[in-house]
């Protein structure tokens, strides 16, 4: 029982160290830049975990999702341009829109498989930029079309959702992020969550055993678009000004998907791990190189892709668990 309890409170040091490492890094690290850069790679972490709800535990591939990024990112900026409410309420407005249109969404394609359910994704994300590009005004409110809205500024003020400093940015899309993955840990060790695993491995055992193979999928995916679109209000509060192509787009969507498929779908760490190989990555060929080849993180992110599905085809969570319980295995054996 004691090499039990040591062996358990050595597996807690290093979550605990790494939770503290991501809370002092605004206070040892003040560049604006590398901020930033944090801030964007814990963004893509929180939107690739929300995608991994129903893109890993269900095992299906929705190329799409960036739509419901646009929903909550337009409906809470329409809110506060409109009506002067607060972006924290109007974030879980259009969480809850985007939850319904998950929902009407889900009805007819989370009965396709593999390629099917994937274009059918991409043709609604597409459909629905093309009609946000070519209205003018939706429902008495001005969206601009493809011009996009500027959100106001007000200042540095918590009440609007707006910051001068990165670093309440940063503090903000962590506490997202931990959120997003705690419900994410509950999922996987439920019995939703198994269920889900179950049907997206096979769903013709999955229902000879009783499982509702699509209520389950259908639940995930609400749950995965209501915390996509809290993830679009972040973003359109981080950049302060939205317009179609740039949040509902179908390069935004796949990079979200390269994450979790490089990281490990179906995993909890999956989506950290990929955010934090690829998005610097992105960032940097963005900076030094998009200037004179445009589309070249795409290229990055295609090669990671390619060595990752000959190498570690379940993704790179895989191999770096195996060597952390090495690791603490030989640590907890110097102990004994």
């Amino acid at each position: 029982m004691e090499n039990k309890g040591k062996r358990s409170s050595i597996r807690i040091v290093l979550p605990v160290l790494c939770i503290l490492a991501f809370i002092v890094v605004p206070v040892i690290f003040r560049n604006p830049a590398f901020l930033q850069l944090m801030v964007l790679v814990l963004l893509y972490a929180y939107l690739t975990t929300s995608w991994n709800l129903v893109g890993g535990f269900a095992g299906v591939l929705p190329l799409g999702h960036t739509l419901f990024a646009g929903i909550g990112a337009y409906t809470s900026t329409l809110l506060f341009i409109e009506l002067g409410l607060t972006p924290w309420i109007g974030m879980f407005v259009g969480a809850f829109l985007a939850m319904i249109a998950g929902f009407l969404i889900g009805l007819p394609t989370l009965k396709l498989r593999g390629a099917y359910f994937a274009l059918s994704s991409i043709a609604f994300l597409e459909g629905f930029r093309v009609v946000t590009e070519n209205t003018k005004v939706l429902f008495g409110a001005k969206i601009n079309g493809p011009q996009g809205l500027l959100l106001p500024l007000k200042g540095n003020s918590l009440y609007y959702f707006q910051f001068d400093n990165k670093m309440w940015y940063y503090y903000v899309i962590l506490i997202m992020t931990a959120i997003v993955l705690y419900i994410t840990y509950k999922v996987s060790v439920s019995r939703l969550g198994y269920y889900l695993m179950a049907g997206g491995e096979d769903k013709e055992a999955a229902e000879a055993l009783g499982v509702n193979v699509f209520r389950c999928k259908m639940i995930a995916m609400m749950m995965s678009t209501f915390l996509t679109a809290l993830g679009g209000t972040f973003y359109a509060q981080l950049v302060r000004y939205i317009y179609p192509r740039g949040i509902m787009n179908l390069e935004f969507a796949f990079e979200i998907a390269f994450i979790a498929i490089v990281g490990g779908r179906g995993t909890i760490a999956g989506p950290i791990l990929g955010s934090f190989l690829l998005v610097p990555v992105a960032e940097l060929t963005r900076i030094y190189l998009g200037g004179s080849y445009l589309g070249i993180h795409l290229v990055m992110y295609g090669l990671v892709l390619m060595l990752v599905m000959i190498f570690q085809p379940r993704g790179i969570t895989e191999p770096l668990t195996k060597i952390y319980n090495n690791i603490l295995d030989r640590f907890e054996g110097v102990r004994s």
